[in-house]
């Protein structure tokens, strides 16, 4: 590995440096969702706690959303002049507090720590990537299916352990929601080492096209609504499914743990297709394979409901996995270098992300309207049809350039 190569060079020990490195990454990547997820099993609880409607509690998650959209094109150029390890540790800092404030009893500071949420995990978002195809270069492909893991891995917990804490654990939904800034500071006392090792930007990193160009590739766009659609669909997964679960019947503990297994069945999906897409110049078939495997469970839960319900859980989340580790394997596989890889990672999720906004306050409207979970689920069948037609696009071949775009 290229890292252990200069790892003495650096000054760092050779197998110590590069096992604490990789754990620090993971550490970070555990934190990147849970806060997220362990909202859904719980917003029956908050809404009547705080009497906000079907609408406003779904906004809870699209927040987080709309500071990712807001906030990613910024990350990038934090990164270049304060370098990316300090960088990554503001954004560990900024999510711890907004963990810790959010559960607070005011309703400002619930939505207040939720944009705080956002911003710092938009943050890491944005720089992770880059971070991976600097220190790993010869192994972009398992070290990004590696912390996509640790990040699906997270949010699972978030959904599987939501209620036995609130509830069972008698936390109620206050104490849990700050309980999980545990994790985030675990991951701040692993990743302060890392200041020694600050890195600015060498003069062999400077993109070979400026950030202010991306948006003339078509490449760039088509990898940036891709991020957005797949967003879009997660998040409205994340934000109704136990609820939608726990209409049709099932009972509340039941359907959280229903939404962890989503998670926890994309992992697999979440490793093996960076290792796959890495070895392949085009990666078509691949976006087939998960968008296809989302089609075939949303279907079957329109058509079926609970019916078989496993299964459909099993395909939607095998899907969802593979498509948001796909998404993040285009930032290093259409750039050329680390810094156009942020470049490219903060536009496709500023963009992605403030599209995927929309999603969970819409089919919160949209249940409002309807009293029933049938147009919400052709929503997203329709959704996903529109995934995979830009999920062929951005897995052709070539690089975030005109030149490659025209190719």
């Amino acid at each position: 590995m290229i890292y252990e190569e200069e790892a003495v060079n650096k000054g760092q020990p050779k197998r110590a440096g590069l096992w604490l490195l990789v754990l620090g990454i993971f550490l970070v990547a555990l934190n990147l969702r849970a806060s997220l997820t362990a909202i859904g099993p719980v917003v029956k609880e908050i809404r009547v706690d705080t009497g906000l409607s079907n609408t406003l509690t779904g906004l809870l998650t699209t927040l987080p959303l709309i500071t990712f959209g807001l906030v990613s094109p910024f990350a990038a150029r934090f990164g270049r002049r304060f370098g990316l390890e300090q960088t990554l540790l503001a954004g560990l800092l900024i999510l711890a507090v907004g963990i810790v404030v959010r559960p607070l009893p005011s309703e400002i500071l619930l939505f207040g720590g939720t944009i705080l949420i956002g911003t710092g995990i938009s943050i890491i978002n944005v720089l992770l990537p880059g971070f991976v195809k600097r220190e790993f270069p010869l192994h972009v492909g398992i070290m990004t299916g590696m912390f996509i893991v640790c990040m699906g891995f997270g949010a699972a917990l978030g959904a599987g352990l939501s209620n036995p804490l609130a509830q069972g654990a008698g936390l109620g939904w206050r104490g849990m929601l700050a309980g999980w800034s545990v994790i985030t500071f675990v991951a701040i006392i692993f990743w302060l080492p890392r200041l020694r090792f600050h890195h600015r930007p060498e003069a062999g990193l400077t993109p070979d096209m400026p950030s202010g160009k991306l948006r003339h590739s078509k490449l760039a766009w088509q990898v940036t609504l891709y991020m957005g659609v797949q967003s879009l669909i997660f998040y409205i997964i994340v934000a109704w499914l136990p609820e939608m679960l726990y209409q049709w019947g099932l009972d509340i503990t039941t359907a959280g743990w229903m939404l962890s297994l989503f998670q926890l069945v994309g992992l697999p999906a979440s490793l093996i297709m960076p290792i796959l897409a890495g070895r392949s110049a085009n990666q078509r078939g691949l976006v087939a394979i998960s968008a296809g495997s989302m089609l075939l469970g949303y279907t079957g839960m329109l058509l079926f409901t609970t019916t078989l319900l496993p299964l459909w859980i099993f395909l939607t989340g095998f899907g969802s996995g593979a498509s948001i580790s796909l998404a993040l394997s285009f930032f290093g596989l259409r750039s050329h270098n680390p810094q156009q890889t942020a470049e490219l990672s903060g536009m496709a999720q500023s963009v992605g992300y403030l599209l995927a906004a929309s999603g969970p306050t819409f089919i919160g409207f949209i249940h409002d309207v309807t009293h029933g979970w049938t147009v919400p689920l052709i929503i997203l069948l329709f959704f996903t049809g529109i995934m995979l037609v830009l999920g062929l696009m951005a897995g052709k071949e070539g690089y975030v350039t005109p030149a490659a775009d025209q190719s």
